[in-house]
């Protein structure tokens, strides 16, 4: 039986100075596991390092090493593998086949070892230093990875059925500038949201001046949408403290800036508000069509996930980013959206445990259930002219819901089957989750959440917590946030995340 070797260790940001991440070898077998175990903690003691931090854990035991029970942890890594297989590492041509050839017990490219099989145990002059550098984010002592790359599992095997390893491209944090003038794309918006005004804000004399403004990029992966920009607001303070989080998501075609209302209400009632632009939109668009055109590129080509996944990435990436910060209380990270935000704090929240308080808004949907019912033609205006591309492609004279079940498993794989609604949001539990949503939303028809709303509320009674969760439909409202919901949203966060 393969055998997981797991190992905890420290690496740096520029700020915060510290975080703690895992990284998985597999191993051909106990024996070998065993082999690499003691060197590693031979080597860490050296090095002063917790030699603790390192175990071996059996293969089948892997996926209970979530913190929910084993399928919460399957469909989650499946998730997790799908997510990795689509980033963009760094240029590491000369890096990878050295270090793969290694860590798979084969004869290295450059003939370092002599050519002869390693079996799997890191006995290598040469190769040690360089895959314990490249394991602990250091500069490796030959310079092929520029000292960048950290190591990540992707779901590939190679010809022997082997796991495959990536060099993945570490969360670094960049100083930013506001943005003076914000891009929206479609339609040009109302000049605010008269649902964010309405959000509870404290009555601070001279809060302009007291508010404390952070503008920021997290490198999250290669390439232009590998830049993360992240708006930070809260309140200075004379005496540095913990304080709760909320990440706030905006809406298709919107960005960060949109919700700089929620953001200067939370951080006045003593929270830390942070915004991000999600895929392709704001700082990270190009012109008012840049969605629109990632998504048919996606449709031809296949490559990336706009819609949705790869900015559940992104929120990952954040999430290591602001657990490492001083100032953050990490067990209190609450996560809300609007619209295609809310299907991001979903997703977000289904993957990461570490977002504690959860609350999309007009975001759950069941999208198998719109495809058999017929019910899938309002989300497909949303973002219509990938379906018309795909129509065009398949030979269709109308989009139809074969039409719209090939763009789902072709932009967002498993959207509409395994990582549906009735599978991830129960998941969720038995962190606090309201779902806000319009009665009459034709995006996300409440009919269509039956089955998600039943499964849900059962996780949340066999973890007895069943008031940890709440549904609540606006009666007459359709695709549209409104101010109760705000300030339901408001009261549930208070409710769970404020001291």
């Amino acid at each position: 039986m393969k055998t997981l070797v797991v190992v905890t260790h420290i690496f740096h940001f520029q700020q915060p100075p510290t975080t703690t991440c895992q990284r998985y070898l597999w191993a051909q077998s106990s024996s070998s596991a065993s082999s690499r175990l003691n060197y590693y903690k031979q080597y860490y003691r050296s090095h002063h390092f917790n030699s603790n931090s390192i175990r071996v854990v059996p293969l089948n035991k892997a996926e209970q090493m979530d913190s929910g029970d084993g399928t919460a942890a399957k469909l989650r890594s499946q998730f997790l593998q799908l997510l990795s297989t689509r980033r963009s590492p760094q240029d590491v041509s000369q890096a990878v086949p050295f270090f793969l050839t290694v860590l798979l017990g084969r004869p290295t490219p450059n003939g370092k070892n002599g050519g002869q099989p390693n079996n799997g145990l890191l006995y290598d002059s040469h190769a040690v230093p360089f895959l314990l550098a490249v394991l602990l984010g250091q500069p490796n002592p030959n310079g092929k990875n520029g000292g960048r790359e950290l190591l990540t599992e992707v779901g590939s095997r190679n010809e022997g059925g082997e796991k495959l390893l990536l060099l993945e491209v570490p969360l670094e944090e960049k100083p930013a500038k506001p943005v003076k003038e914000p891009l929206y794309q479609g339609p040009p918006p109302p000049p605010f949201s008269e649902a964010m005004k309405s959000c509870p804000k404290a009555d601070i004399p001279n809060f302009e001046e007291l508010l404390n403004e952070e503008n920021l990029y997290l490198t999250t992966e290669e390439g232009d949408q590998g830049h993360l920009p992240v708006l930070i607001l809260s309140m200075k303070e004379s005496t540095p403290s913990k304080r709760p989080a909320i990440v706030f998501l905006h809406s298709t075609n919107k960005c960060k800036e949109w919700v700089r209302p929620l953001l200067e209400a939370y951080a006045s009632r003593g929270y830390i508000a942070v915004a991000i632009d999600s895929r392709y939109h704001g700082e990270r668009a190009k012109n008012k069509t840049t969605y629109e055109d990632a998504l048919v590129s996606s449709w031809k080509r296949g490559d990336t996930m706009p819609f949705i996944f790869d900015t559940v990435w992104d929120l990952v990436k954040l999430a290591d980013y602001l657990t490492a910060r001083d100032d953050i209380d990490h067990a209190k990270i609450g996560i809300t959206g609007e619209s295609l935000g809310g299907m991001h704090a979903w997703f977000a929240a289904f993957l990461d445990t570490r977002y504690s308080v959860v609350v999309p808004i007009i975001g759950i949907q069941g999208f198998r259930w719109a495809i058999d019912n017929d019910q899938w033609q309002a989300r497909v205006d949303s973002i219509r002219s990938v379906f018309e591309e795909a129509r065009v492609d398949l030979g269709k004279s109308v989009i139809d819901k074969e039409v719209v079940e090939k763009v789902w498993d072709r932009i967002a794989p498993g959207l509409a089957r395994e990582f549906d609604s009735n599978y991830t949001v129960p998941l969720i539990a038995s962190r606090p989750l309201l779902i806000l949503n319009g009665a009459e939303d034709p995006r996300c028809p409440m009919a269509g959440l039956d089955v998600t709303i039943s499964e849900t509320r059962k996780a949340y009674e066999e973890a007895k917590c069943s008031d940890n969760f709440k549904v609540m439909a606006g009666a007459g409202i359709g695709h549209q946030m409104t101010s109760t919901m705000v300030k339901e949203a408001s009261n549930w966060f208070d409710k769970y995340l404020k001291p």
